[in-house]
């Protein structure tokens, strides 16, 4: 029997959004308050593939989830781009006159800043999950909060915008990538993007030498992220993504950039979205 898609989040969230793109309408997802709580779905099998945001145009990356994925060893087999529309939601018989307060998720907040300096009443509160709000508004019958969801959440949960694409930033787009404990599935015709991650010694060119690498192999840089280990200061590991026209040319790439780096290793092998 197929296993639910584990999403952080509820249904109408921006990440049962993207399971339904990227699998289909009839997805069945397992809801999930965090990406810890995610994660050990996957890792307790309940789960065969979590969806998870990595990155958005506006915010930047999402340091902690790249962090998860290395931890525990899992494999990224596929990306999706989602058009992140956030809209202003309340009971049907509200205005944003009625609002004292909104509630959302850190990153929406985030994204939808310069609007509320229109509304200087109004409290900004943060929550774990966009369409979460919008779920208690609705179910509890909540006045006077509004939530900052996707006009999906307000169809589901029967609620009225009071604004659309409120969001700073009109074109705004998260990356998503969805998640297996491994990926024994690879066909190298197929894959033309990679995630990798490696650590470096802190000394003059050692990132550069790996540039260079990358470039020799013919491999198209497409992200750099770097992220502190903790343990050893002032060391730090780097994700990358990188795009390639030859599954060769990745394979050369791999067996040099093992040799200079330490710790290195492959997130994932997928096909490039974009």
């Amino acid at each position: 029997m197929k296993k639910p898609i584990a999403i952080q989040g509820v249904k109408g969230s921006f990440h049962h959004e993207v399971a339904q793109q990227y699998f289909s309408d009839t997805t069945e997802v397992v809801e999930c308050m965090s990406f810890d709580s995610t994660v050990e779905r996957l890792l307790n099998a309940d789960t065969d593939f979590i969806v998870m945001a990595l990155e958005n145009s506006i915010a930047g990356s999402i340091i902690p989830n790249y962090a998860l994925i290395d931890t525990h060893n899992l494999r990224i087999v596929g990306e999706h781009y989602l058009d992140i529309q956030h809209n202003l939601l309340a009971l049907n018989n509200q205005s944003i006159a009625d609002i004292t307060e909104v509630h959302s998720h850190p990153m929406a907040l985030l994204q939808c800043k310069v609007f509320f300096k229109k509304y200087p009443q109004i409290k900004l509160v943060e929550a774990k999950d966009t369409a979460d709000v919008a779920k208690q508004i609705s179910e509890q019958n909540i006045k006077g909060i509004a939530a900052i969801a996707s006009k999906n959440a307000g169809k589901l949960y029967g609620l009225k915008v009071l604004a659309e694409s409120i969001q700073t930033i009109k074109h705004n787009e998260t990356r998503f990538v969805i998640v297996k404990r491994d990926n024994d599935e690879i066909v190298p015709d197929e894959v033309n993007k990679a995630s990798l991650k490696f650590e470096l010694d802190h000394k003059r060119g050692s990132l550069a030498a790996i540039l260079n690498v990358l470039s020799d192999c013919k491999l198209n840089l497409t992200k750099i992220q770097s992220l502190p280990k903790i343990e050893t200061p002032w060391k730090y590991a780097f994700f990358v993504d990188v795009r390639f026209e030859t599954y060769k040319d990745f394979e050369k790439a791999k067996s040099i950039i093992n040799l200079m780096a330490e710790n290195f290793k492959v997130l994932g092998e997928y096909k490039n979205t974009r």
